[in-house]
């Protein structure tokens, strides 16, 4: 056997039974447009240095107290095979440890495993060593049957969004204590990446056991922290966990997570001592805050991306299969493109963001080893092209689109923006604030014809693409099925090569920007305020904060 090769650096309701006329002279219009018009290189955002963290290191810091973290939204349940919110990460992460996770550089290191995996020659074996120091917040041992018992959670219950992110496994099963060996149908590269997010969760089997689907309402893990309790709406809180293996890195006595959804509330309460960290700092707010004493700010590119995500056949919810809405919008990839053509991306993120985040128009960031020119190319900002194939396509214009999204400010001010900006192309969109935790449902429900969510991000281009835009893949919202673009990402998670997996991946984004079931927008700078009284606090290109060794500076004898 030989390692596994280490991460290189570097809804509205539907609209059923209005008639669609799919022309033909909207594909031949949309086709002369794409070839007179090649997709243009976006243009290079300012350049920031990213900090990622404010390491404990030789400070002296205070054993105990009570830290308060300002989260901009509501976490979804609080189960890692079945949520799909970044919040929940959040709070996940400081209870639940992985197989797997990444450092500040976007390496892959082993956390509950002891090493990288092993691979077969053939690529169908995968051995992974364990820990074999570690209990579960119950006192259950975590050996490599518990890990046994997470994936085939994983992969076997109903709502699970991790199945396809583990890739074709055909078995499951402990090598002793300390080493677990999956099988695997075909070979499959991204695993290790998968392992270094929810899918490397690791759960207490007896916990899955007595409480089934409900494990959410009270999870138990290997981690730092373990739950206390859950106030909807308002709070969560965990607490230190004695039984952890390495408990001497643990400082803090409590973590809660505060839901402020108000980003000028969230920097206030920063600011009065009332929270000590604080997720998502608005832009309007971060130059102000990066000249004030005792507060700091943690800034790193971001893997993820935010994007239109169009119902095309999300009829029966997410994972189910697809069906027929019959709207142009729904039906005709021209409408679609016409759409993307109306958006220019670049101005309305200066405009909206104050050039902190980035235009995009791809899942893969430019910052990946996995990016290509074309995947990092952007289809042409055409107004009157996207005019023209509405035109084309025999649809009246302003075409209406009602594009539902979160009750944020900066959500609603770059939706009010996109509004005002598409009329030009002869849209029509109407911006319908929803609370978050709301629109997570509607998304997976297909209640929707159009909205505004991102992601993330994951160091893997398998990550940020397969489950959203392969057919039947467990994010995949819009409800998109096309065969070549199944082929391609299939394939592309089947070999190692970096340079062959970004020729895919580049070949696979040209295909979803020709039919654009889901519109990439922008890409956010992951940015993180804190007290400066705090250390420890740390800021990942995954848009996760991460608080397990976070720690209350001991004051100097001058502040006492």
């Amino acid at each position: 056997m030989q390692h596994y090769p280490q991460h290189p650096r570097g809804p509205m309701p539907r609209r059923p039974g209005r008639s669609v006329r799919l022309l033909a002279a909207a594909a031949v219009a949309l086709a002369a447009l794409t070839a007179c018009q090649p997709v243009q290189p976006l243009p290079a955002a300012p350049v920031r240095d990213d900090v990622t963290g404010t390491p404990v290191g030789d400070t002296a810091v205070r054993e105990g107290g009570d830290l308060v973290m300002a989260l901009s939204a509501e976490p979804d349940r609080l189960d890692p095979t079945t949520s799909s919110s970044l919040y929940t990460r959040y709070v996940m992460q400081t209870m639940c440890q992985k197989l797997y996770d990444i450092d500040a550089e976007g390496e892959l290191v082993p956390q509950l495993a002891t090493a990288l995996p092993e691979i077969s020659e053939d690529g169908l074996t995968v051995t992974i060593p364990v820990r074999t120091d570690a209990v579960f917040a119950d006192g259950e041992p975590f050996d490599a049957d518990a890990v046994r018992a997470t994936l085939e959670r994983h992969l076997t219950l109903e709502g699970s969004t991790r199945k396809s992110e583990l890739g074709p496994i055909s078995g499951i099963r402990a090598v002793g204590a300390d080493r677990v060996e999956i099988s695997y149908e075909k070979p499959f590269a991204p695993l290790t990446a998968a392992l270094a997010d929810r899918a490397g969760m690791m759960l207490s089997p007896k916990a899955i056991a007595e409480q089934g689907a409900d494990f959410g309402t009270s999870p138990v893990c290997v981690g730092p922290f373990r739950f206390v309790d859950r106030v909807p709406q308002t709070s969560i809180t965990v607490e230190r966990d004695p039984l952890f293996y390495d408990a001497e890195s643990v400082h803090l006595d409590t973590i809660t997570y505060r839901i402020i959804t108000d980003a000028n509330i969230r920097a206030a309460n920063l600011r009065s001592g009332d929270v000590q960290v604080a997720d998502t700092i608005s832009p309007q707010d971060i130059d102000a805050l990066l000249k004030e004493d005792g507060v700091g700010v943690l800034q790193v590119g971001s893997l993820g991306y935010q994007g239109l995500t169009v119902n095309v056949g999300n009829t029966e919810g997410v994972g189910e299969p697809t069906g027929s809405i019959d709207t142009p919008l729904a039906q005709e990839k021209a409408v679609r493109m016409a759409l993307s053509m109306s958006i220019d991306r670049e101005a309305l993120v200066n405009t909206v963001f104050n050039s902190w985040f980035e235009p995009a128009c791809s899942p893969i960031s430019p910052d990946s080893p996995y990016s290509s020119a074309a995947s990092e190319a952007c289809p042409p900002y055409d107004p009157e092209g996207a005019k023209k194939l509405l035109a084309d396509a025999g649809l009246e214009t302003p075409y209406p689109v009602r594009m539902q999204v979160t009750n944020t400010p900066d959500t609603l001010r770059y939706g009010q923006a996109l509004q005002a900006a598409v009329a030009d192309g002869g849209f029509e969109l109407t911006v319908v604030p929803v609370e978050y935790s709301t629109l997570l449902d509607v998304q997976s429900q297909g209640d929707f014809e159009a909205l505004q969510l991102g992601w993330s991000g994951r160091i893997d281009p398998h990550g940020n693409m397969f489950n959203f835009l392969s057919t039947g893949g467990g994010n995949n919202y819009s409800g998109y099925s096309n065969p070549a673009v199944d082929d391609l990402l299939t394939r592309a998670a089947q070999i190692n090569d970096v340079g062959e997996r970004a020729a895919l991946y580049g070949q696979a984004v040209e295909l979803v920007q020709q039919d654009n079931p889901l519109i990439y927008l922008y890409r956010q700078r992951n940015l993180t305020a804190y007290s400066t009284d705090v250390a420890g606090v740390e800021t990942f290109a995954d848009g996760v904060v991460h608080l397990s060794s976070a720690a209350f500076i001991e004051p100097t004898a001058e502040e006492n």
